[in-house]
């Protein structure tokens, strides 16, 4: 058997801040592989990712999580050292406490305890990347093409991210709104701001596409999904001098969509609304687009029900099931199979003195333990 606790604190030990691993990938190998697990690292680039699967048959129930961290900040704030992982006055104190080392410790806990009760009808499987809080090109994505390519089948994903809101079990994540990020560079000429017909300001090109980009109202919602926005996030005019007109400005923005539109929908008005800006003037308007993620949702039936009965017998409420919040890998996920994401109470996760109940802790097991008995009722043959 394994205790949630003693692993989550293992692992927050290992200071795995992103890129870096620091030996918190061979923590839940080794766990793994003491389980029976056949445990395979796939590594791109300098990111290590894990894929351990107990069995053969199906269906495969996946859990999914992130090793990496997020930076300490002002150590000076934490109460604690921030790799310590203490427990003071029945609350464990440590980044990863929330998110979400704490729930690969539960999930890894609970699948122990599964096994040793002889619950496996189909199999287990774990996929962890260390590569879920930094820009996320050679973690869950390089896995998730790579088991696509082998012909590994996932049936279903339960992701650990800490999603409840007030209180834990109160909210279940079933879908994410996409992201897109783009950056809008303007060139002009620069010159004298006394003769301006020597020069093309990039800035009025920059400030018009940015307000008819702001100006649109992307849309009202969508059915289990709020309202797309945009938040302009960054402006540069790299310009030290009051007498000169700068030669390029630049602004970078942010999409969260819902199902009402696509990445490259998004990116391809982008575009033209730079290109509109710049018409009539001497300047050009570039944008360069970075799609993170797709809009999608796993629609109430057989699987959510599965996890949101296992949430409800344990804590004794009912979860909303929620699309809020920013992205995670769900969204690469996605492509293999249904997923949602189940977690802690997320308040104090990227903060100082970032911090878990250890009673919650363990019935977050609980409710893994609840979820892996459901599930195999419902799905195996």
């Amino acid at each position: 058997m394994i205790d949630a606790i003693d692993l989550t604190r293992e692992l927050i030990r290992k200071p795995s801040v992103t890129p870096a691993d620091a030996g918190a990938m061979d923590v839940v190998e080794r766990t793994l592989a003491g389980l029976g697990f056949a445990c395979r690292r796939m590594k791109f680039g300098e990111i290590e990712n894990l894929y351990a699967r107990y069995g053969t048959a199906s269906p495969n129930l996946c859990f999914a999580g992130h090793t990496d961290v997020v930076p300490v900040g002002n150590t000076a704030a934490w109460s604690q050292d921030a790799f310590s992982a203490e427990v003071v006055d029945g609350v464990l104190i440590g980044r990863g406490a929330v998110d979400m080392k704490s729930a690969i410790a539960a999930f890894a806990a609970a699948a122990a305890a599964a096994l040793a009760a002889g619950q496996g009808k189909g199999s287990l499987s774990f996929l962890i990347t260390g590569d879920e809080e930094g820009v996320a090109l050679d973690g869950t994505r390089k896995v998730v093409e790579a088991l696509a390519v082998e012909g590994e089948v996932i049936d279903h994903c339960v992701v650990g991210e800490p999603t409840s809101s007030e209180t834990f079990g109160d909210m279940v994540k079933v879908g994410r709104r996409g992201s897109i990020n783009a950056e809008i560079e303007v060139t002009g000429l620069q010159g004298h701001v006394a003769y301006p017909h020597r020069a093309a300001n990039p800035t009025p090109v920059l400030i018009r596409a940015l307000a008819a980009l702001q100006a649109r109202v992307l849309d009202e919602g969508y059915p289990e999904f709020q309202p797309s926005n945009l938040e302009v996030t960054w402006i540069e005019v790299p310009n030290t001098a009051t007498n000169v007109i700068p030669g390029v400005a630049r602004a970078r923005l942010n999409i969260r969509f819902n199902p009402n539109h696509t990445g490259a929908e998004l990116a391809a008005w982008i575009a033209a609304e730079a290109k509109a800006a710049a018409e009539g003037t001497s300047c050009q308007a570039a944008v360069t687009p970075q799609i993170s993620g797709e809009a999608f949702l796993t629609a109430p039936g057989p699987f959510t029900e599965v996890v949101a009965a296992a949430v409800r017998e344990v804590t004794g409420r009912a979860p909303e099931l929620s699309t809020t919040g920013g992205t995670s890998d769900a969204r690469f996920i996605r492509a293999l199979c249904p997923v949602v994401e189940l977690g802690l109470v997320g308040k104090t996760m990227h903060q100082v003195d970032e911090r878990a109940p250890v009673a919650e802790i363990r019935m977050l097991q609980a409710v893994y333990e609840r979820l892996i008995q459901r599930y195999f009722e419902a799905f195996a043959a």
